[in-house]
């Protein structure tokens, strides 16, 4: 078992949670709030200010005057989301019945989980004309905006989200999901190449500085973060983590948020697996984070900045606060955290030593490894010389048992060959007895009697001189 000096990282339940104690997960890129308040407190500190600043004529603002511009600020707001929504300054007049509504949301109840073609060919129906128009009206304004700025883009696209769930609130809340996951594949695989990595924001570079920060710290071997691993491998080279590094490594290739999740879903299920075979009892929180540090370290992911911003950008929200896709997010945030800031102390090394081998001055694979190799040599010949031990003084046993019962058994037919003799001669030195036992005995003769008498007499006369000599 891995001590807490070894580990060097030690992250709770709770520090991974909301530092609004909401009950979801935060996140290090919202400075450890959820999704939820980190977006209201945004849209808070954004909100419109009184202007305090004095007129020509020395008076401040009268409050009416502040709460007009409020107003038509407002009023503004509501119009371009309006615009984004359907495409015109006001919504279109519902042209579709009741009747077909109804039986649109019945063929979305009706959909298989994950069944993306069945929900894109319930979209294009006539009962679902409204829905279609206002996914299409939404997505053409978007690409139409697409120099907006990365972050006002974000948040018309959960304004979006929001106001579109609306259509399926008589839905339970899986049923809800797992639609809006369909709606948010559609909108973002078509968006995904006006708003990943936009040129508002410095995405770009980050990459380039984490990419640099994984490369130089290429040096770190899992047992400096305290990675159980396996006892047993299929082969000397082969890495057990290697299906988690591969599917960290795939989420740069895909284009909805929610298949960027379900990457790094697969690659901490996998990490979870291994980290099981290595040990006797279940993994637990700081043996995951550890693994998944490592993980990255090894992958080192194209662009591992953009695409957690993308997902934490236009992903739907719940897929962040809560579940399995949350707690795994949350996690590799915290990995990347620790990886930007880490030190010799997570790794139990001085800081002369973390600076040489940042500086490649002191390289981990001779020393460290003919170190290594040293003392699990030592301790595999100390392991052997107390099995050989054990084993002679088994084997001494043995032969000590054995010996005595060779004895023993040779002793007794000593005695059973002498009483054998003894009655022999006694059969030789009386004629009679002889001739008894000389006749043919094939078949029953009139001698048999007293044959059997014979043999007692002369069982009595052996038995007699024993009794007087004792």
């Amino acid at each position: 078992m891995w001590t807490d000096k070894q580990r060097g990282i030690r992250v709770s339940k709770e520090e991974l949670l909301c530092k609004n104690a909401c009950g979801y997960y935060g996140n290090p890129a919202w400075q450890g709030f959820c999704s939820k308040c980190w977006r209201e407190r945004a849209r808070s500190a954004e909100a419109p200010r009184q202007d305090t600043r004095p007129r020509n004529d020395g008076t401040p603002p009268t409050f009416s005057k502040f709460e007009e511009k409020k107003n038509i600020e407002k009023s503004h707001r509501i119009n371009t989301m309006r615009r984004l929504f359907w495409g015109t300054p006001s919504p279109p007049k519902r042209q579709e019945s009741s009747e077909s509504q109804r039986n649109a949301l019945k063929a979305y109840q009706s959909l298989e989980p994950g069944d993306f073609t069945g929900f894109l060919k319930i979209l294009k129906s006539p009962s679902s004309q409204r829905m279609q128009s206002q996914c299409t009206a939404f997505m053409k304004t978007m690409e139409a905006y697409h120099e907006l700025p990365v972050q006002k883009q974000s948040d018309h696209v959960q304004d979006f989200y929001q106001s579109f769930a609306e259509h399926f609130s008589s839905f339970t809340e899986a049923q809800a999901t797992q639609i809006m996951e369909h709606v948010e594949k559609l909108v973002m695989t078509r968006l995904h190449k006006w708003v990943f990595c936009h040129d508002s924001c410095d995405d770009e570079q980050k990459d380039l500085a984490l990419q640099r920060r994984i490369r130089s710290l290429n040096w770190v071997a899992p047992q400096m973060l305290g990675v159980p691993f396996p006892e047993k491998q299929t082969t000397v080279t082969s890495d057990p983590f290697l299906s988690a590094i591969t599917a960290i490594i795939e989420m740069d290739a895909k284009r909805a948020p929610q298949d960027k999740l379900a990457c790094v879903s697969k690659c901490s299920q996998h990490v979870f697996e291994v980290l099981s075979n290595s040990n006797s009892v279940p993994a637990n929180a700081d043996d995951f984070l550890t693994g998944l540090i490592y993980v990255v370290l090894k992958a080192n992911p194209p662009r591992l900045h953009s695409n957690m911003q993308y997902v934490i950008r236009f992903g739907l929200p719940h897929s962040l606060m809560a579940g399995e896709s949350g707690y795994y997010f949350t996690n590799l945030s915290c990995a990347v955290a620790f990886i930007e800031k880490l030190d010799g102390t997570a790794l139990n090394l001085s800081p002369e030593e973390f600076e040489g081998y940042m500086l490649h001055q002191h390289p981990p694979s001779a020393a460290k490894k003919r170190q290594q190799l040293a003392s699990d040599t030592q301790h595999l010949l100390e392991e052997l010389k107390d099995r050989q031990e054990r084993l002679d003084q088994g084997m001494d046993t043995l032969n000590t048992q054995l010996q005595k019962w060779v004895t023993e058994v040779h002793s007794q037919l000593d005695e059973a060959t002498a009483q054998f003799a003894l009655v022999q001669k006694k059969i030789t030195a009386q004629p009679e007895i002889s001739q008894v036992f000389s006749s043919s005995s094939g078949e029953a003769s009139p001698q048999e009697d007293s044959k059997d008498q014979l043999l007692l007499v002369l069982a009595d006369q052996h038995a007699g001189p024993k009794d007087s000599d004792c």
